[in-house]
């Protein structure tokens, strides 16, 4: 099991401190690492500048964490479906693999499938729902760091401090 680095003087934590108000345990985990660390740091900022809406990446992360039974990164982005606007119906759609906007459903349903197939999948339904090849393309950058986040977490047994947030 990985433990939780002690959190240091570093401008990338000072950052999620500001901007979160504290420093997730995962990060903290991935500390341990500073070339993991930045990787999941320069990706998640550079998605957040992505095209698609945001709750849209929520529901994505939310998916690709249940198909992987990530129970820390499902809390911690159940907390962020709902800054998203998210109500707890669209929320457990996420989780399991869809959403009741069909647009939103084919984006969750391609992330799903990616995760499960382990990126064996097609993007036509995604396509044909409305979403660009950027989109496309943003889709499956967040399927892949879900999919670090998810696999660093089970692997560390990383204490879930997102629980009653």
């Amino acid at each position: 099991m990985i433990v939780i680095e002690a959190v240091r003087e570093d401008p990338k934590l000072d950052e999620l401190e500001r901007r979160l108000g504290r420093v997730p345990n995962m990060v903290r985990v991935m500390a341990n690492s500073p070339a993991v660390l930045e990787g999941y740091l320069g990706l998640s900022r550079a998605l957040k500048r992505a095209t698609l809406p945001p709750a849209t990446a929520e529901r994505i992360a939310l998916a690709v964490g249940a198909a992987n039974a990530c129970s820390y990164c499902v809390s911690a982005h159940t907390h962020g479906a709902r800054g998203a606007g998210l109500d707890e119906a669209e929320i457990e759609a996420a989780k399991a693999g869809t959403s009741a906007d069909p647009k939103e459903a084919a984006a969750v349903a391609f992330a799903r499938e990616l995760t499960e197939s382990r990126g064996d999948a097609g993007d036509a339904a995604a396509r044909a729902a409305g979403w660009t090849e950027a989109q496309v393309l943003e889709i499956i950058a967040i399927v892949a760091l879900q999919t670090l986040t998810n696999y660093v977490n089970k692997v560390a047994g990383t204490e879930n401090d997102w629980l009653g947030r």
